[in-house]
């Protein structure tokens, strides 16, 4: 079994490629639709300021072991 993700939109109830991929003529899987948040709903800027600090070594590179284990080593 493969899966593939192809980036489609419904118009009126008939799914419709938004790319250049063929959509095959017969196929099963799972569809998820990702509904746009209204804007009355956005998140507020600062909604958890003041609730965990950035520490200082923030940006400091990663030592060697972790940076190979992102690649399975």
């Amino acid at each position: 079994m493969s899966y593939r993700t192809l980036e489609v939109e419904l118009n009126h109830g008939q799914v419709v490629s938004k790319g250049s991929e063929t959509l095959p003529e017969k196929a099963s899987g799972l569809l998820t639709i990702l509904d746009s948040v209204p804007i009355d709903q956005l998140r507020p800027i600062g909604l958890a300021k003041g609730q965990f600090t950035v520490p200082d070594d923030f940006n400091t590179p990663l030592p060697e072991a972790v940076l190979l284990s992102f690649e399975g080593k």
